[in-house]
């Protein structure tokens, strides 16, 4: 799947939801996420190589976490992901798969995560990361075979923008 992704620091996050409360817009329940990345070996952002992403979600304190394989690209270009997200059941033989096909792991990061879907094929999250005093939202938009990606990518800044929300971010999680 083809998405376009812009991430933005917030500086107030009770103003980035009140602005969106106001318009009748509401962020789900808060669950957390711990993701680990690994690139091929001589990985470097420039390079169009995938990463992989091995994440553990946990939905509620009552429930088994889930288990996920995410295959990312990104391709600079563009500024298009290419983004594969696979169920996997048992985390300790994927990793050992992940490490035996020649990945490395380059980063680790957990957050509490919220979602607010604003329409059939875009989604903001609001990403508090552990360990940092720091939250940021992150729009995420499905690209259709007919979407321009310069027309969605303005589309989504002008959405930020009418938040008030100017302080775009190309570096991911792992990497702050």
């Amino acid at each position: 799947m083809k998405k376009i992704i812009l991430k933005y620091h917030l500086k107030n996050r009770d103003k980035f939801e009140e602005k969106l409360n106001d318009i009748d817009m509401e962020f789900g329940a808060i669950y957390w996420q711990h993701d680990r990345v690994y690139a091929p070996r001589g990985y470097k952002r420039q390079m169009n190589l995938p990463r992989l992403v091995m994440r553990t979600e946990l939905r509620a304190v009552d429930e088994p976490p889930k288990y996920y394989l995410i295959l990312r690209r990104h391709i600079e270009d563009s500024g298009v992901d290419i983004i594969e997200k696979t169920p996997i059941e048992d985390y300790t033989s994927a990793v050992n798969t992940v490490l035996q096909l020649g990945f490395k792991q380059i980063g680790e990061v957990s957050r509490r995560r919220q979602t607010l879907e604003t329409g059939k094929d875009t989604i903001i999250h609001l990403d508090e990361i552990d360990g940092k005093n720091e939250v940021y939202a992150k729009i995420e938009s499905i690209l259709d075979s007919k979407d321009s990606i310069e027309t969605v990518r303005d589309e989504l800044k002008r959405t930020f923008r009418d938040l008030g929300e100017f302080d775009v971010t190309e570096k991911p999680y792992s990497e702050m």
